[in-house]
């Protein structure tokens, strides 16, 4: 059943997604409406293609968050809800051997910033918020108070990388650079690690020997825009559900993992 969802955007630089994704909301491709756009960045081009638009934006800015914190930890107020303790169990970031003043600054300072994208984004009821071109990992305290329902995530990004090879903040130069024949790009929900959510949707294609990495991105994102927009229409035609399945390896050892089911029957 196709409804008309309601959109949050969180981004960083100049929202070619956003654009791309905003396009195929008024050409009807997606069904739904964009209703904010965010971001951590305060001078992000992509404010003013939403500004255009008459689309709410706001900026939570990351950068004097995060310095604030380290000239005077001792002086930042933590939300009332944040638990530490809670978010170092869950989180993935870190192993068991990182710096313990590291980690603590990092869940710390994301629980400040984050709490703020949650206060601005308040005033905007929204079904599904998409992370276009957002630098930023979220933390367990900020994706449990968007997800609430363990079947229908609701956070959604986009890679430049055909998951799980290359996660992380340079996936089509890491591609470029290790000699693939093949790049791509992937929709994928988020979860507590990074890049590590289940996979909605993926596309490729070939990287020619005469390509420069300029070339291979050019080609990349011209599969960013139409695969994007697709895996939202999935979305608000509820075609969407996260799984469990189980596998037994030869020798009983038995793993799971998540993986988003395409409902085709409807």
């Amino acid at each position: 059943m196709t409804t008309s969802i309601r959109i949050g955007a969180l981004i960083s630089g100049s929202g070619t997604n956003l654009e791309a994704i905003m396009d195929a909301c008024d050409s009807g491709q997606i069904s739904g409406q964009m209703v904010f756009t965010g971001t951590d960045n305060p001078q992000a081009a992509g404010l003013e293609k939403a500004a255009r638009r008459s689309i709410p934006t706001f900026a939570v800015n990351y950068r004097d968050i995060i310095a604030d914190w380290r000239q005077a930890p001792d002086g930042q107020k933590l939300p009332a809800d944040f638990d530490i303790d809670d978010i170092r169990a869950r989180q993935s970031f870190f192993g068991a051997d990182a710096d313990p003043e590291k980690r603590d600054r990092f869940l710390c300072t994301r629980a400040i910033a984050e709490a703020a994208l949650l206060e601005n984004m308040a005033p905007y009821p929204f079904d599904l918020l998409v992370l276009a071109g957002f630098m930023r990992n979220l933390s367990p305290y900020f994706i449990d108070r968007v997800n609430t329902d363990p079947v229908l995530p609701r956070i959604m990004n986009i890679h430049p990388a055909l998951l799980p090879a290359f996660a992380g903040t340079d996936g089509y130069g890491d591609t470029f650079r290790y000699g693939c024949k093949v790049g791509g790009c992937t929709v994928h929900f988020i979860d507590y690690g990074e890049d590590t959510g289940p996979i909605i949707g993926q596309r490729c294609f070939a990287i020619q020997e005469t390509d420069t990495l300029a070339d291979m991105k050019k080609r990349g994102l011209a599969e960013e825009w139409q695969l994007y927009p697709e895996c939202i229409q999935l979305f608000a035609e509820n075609r969407l559900q996260v799984v469990t399945m189980t596998h037994t390896l030869p020798g009983g050892k038995v793993y799971q993992r998540r993986v988003v089911k395409i409902i085709t029957d409807q």
